[in-house]
């Protein structure tokens, strides 16, 4: 059935690629920030097990928002974990950093997020804002992360 949302092909197609690179970042972040949660070690263990899993269960939500936007659009979501960092600038670590790069690692993961988040609301804003909405949405929760993070080191 043709999809008709007030949304032209190539308007639907550039707030896909838009969404697609928040999609990527906030992928790779998730993963990393799930991993720290399960490796951090050191003095500050209980309070950074914590909050990771707090920003790791909040990062879970948003990827599905994210997908489902991307559906909405009558795109296909990415299927594959090699199709998701694709589109990430955020890499895996080699290894375990300790507690403090952790930290400083999740900060410039989320400023990453915030990027690609910003960059997508100039893409669409002018013609999408539903995706515009919702990607101002996930710089604003980077930002106050971001922060955060950077107020703990």
């Amino acid at each position: 059935m043709p999809i008709d949302i007030g949304l032209t092909d190539d308007q639907r197609k550039k707030s896909v690629e838009a969404i697609r690179k928040v999609l990527g970042e906030t992928y790779a972040l998730y993963s990393k920030t799930h991993s720290y949660h399960w490796n951090v070690t050191g003095p500050r263990f209980q309070s950074l097990h914590a909050m990771f899993m707090e920003q790791y269960t909040e990062l879970w939500a948003a990827l599905d928002e994210l997908a489902e936007r991307i559906r909405a659009l009558d795109y296909y979501a990415p299927a594959s974990t090699e199709e998701m960092y694709s589109y990430a600038t955020i890499r895996a670590d080699n290894g375990v950093p300790d507690a403090e790069a952790m930290v400083t690692n999740l900060s410039k993961g989320h400023e990453a997020v915030a990027r690609a988040a910003r960059e997508g609301v100039a893409a669409v804003a002018e013609f999408d804002d539903v995706t515009a909405d919702m990607l101002t949405q996930r710089a604003t929760i980077a930002d106050k992360t971001a922060w955060m993070l950077r107020a703990s080191l």
